[in-house]
């Protein structure tokens, strides 16, 4: 039993058939998929869940499901966060958080705040939450890079527990790393550099393929945190070349085809995202059969 929240969480995808409606037996599936595969936690409503386009109705069924059907009862994370502070706090004080074990937060996009609006915006979804928050970092989506000093001040908040890392800066890492309070977690937001990250003192990985190779990808990096380096550069190996097409065409556009490949779920998604292309998809199966996926 490793330390909650260490090991390997996928984020979620959320099933849909073909008119945009949630496909609850494809949740089901996918929930005991992971759950089999050896994962460590769940994270609910992240990116890869399509939270930018789920209501606010549709999260809390999605999030009551899972945790209805949560057989090995792994620990929840729970998306909660936004660039309207106020509003993610009214978001906080309507939850019920039975069953959830921490939320993951954005760091506020498209507004663009600078380290202070930073800063205060965690400081008071951290007062606000009831259970720990998890920040996340990732500037590709919200056009801002939240620094290592931005990060180890937010550390210092006794709420705050961790940041899922996605700025895919490894000097970035190490900087959290070599000045975090002891028990402040680092966690990978990108698959390929969960390894790398591991090395600098990460403890696990908020992962996209884990939703559709679970027990491949929970060894790899299971063996990295047992520091066992020589079989997870192996295995890290196998994904090299399936991890960009994941992205191709838009997140979670390429794991969901992986979903239906494997027979688990659909690969409908909500619009302005499409369908994974034709194209795609036959790329994708070469890689699968070839890399054992």
């Amino acid at each position: 039993m490793r330390p909650k929240f260490h090991g390997v969480a996928p984020a979620l995808v959320t099933p849909m058939f073909e008119d945009g409606s949630i496909d609850y037996e494809g949740l089901k599936r996918l929930v005991q998929h992971v759950s089999d595969g050896g994962v460590d936690y769940l994270v609910v409503q992240g990116t890869t869940g399509e939270s930018a386009t789920t209501s606010t109705k549709e999260k809390i069924a999605i999030l009551e499901f899972i945790k209805e059907n949560n057989s090995k009862n792994l620990p929840i994370v729970y998306g909660l966060g936004g660039n309207n502070t106020p509003e993610v706090i009214k978001a906080i004080q309507a939850t019920d958080f039975t069953g959830i074990d921490a939320i993951l937060s954005v760091c506020p996009y498209y507004n663009k705040p600078g380290a202070r609006g930073v800063i205060a915006h965690y400081s008071a979804i951290a007062d606000a939450s009831p259970v720990p928050v998890i920040m996340y970092n990732i500037p590709g989506r919200s056009g801002i890079n939240m620094s290592a000093a931005t990060t180890l001040k937010l550390a210092e908040h006794p709420n705050i527990i961790g940041v899922k890392e996605a700025s895919c800066i490894i000097e970035q890492c190490m900087e959290i790393y070599k000045d975090k309070p002891e028990d402040f977690l680092l966690i990978s937001g990108d698959d390929v550099q969960a390894v790398p990250i591991i090395a600098c003192g990460g403890v696990g990985v908020m992962s996209v393929i884990a939703n559709a190779v679970p027990a491949k990808f929970t060894k790899m990096i299971h063996a990295a945190l047992d520091g066992d380096f020589s079989t997870a550069r192996n295995l890290l190996g196998h994904f090299l070349a399936i991890d960009p097409l994941l992205y191709e065409e838009g997140n979670p556009v390429g794991v969901k085809k992986i979903l239906e490949l494997k027979g688990i779920s659909g690969s409908d998604v909500r619009l302005p995202l499409m369908k994974a292309s034709d194209e795609l998809g036959e790329r994708m199966a070469v890689i699968i059969e070839k890399d054992n996926l």
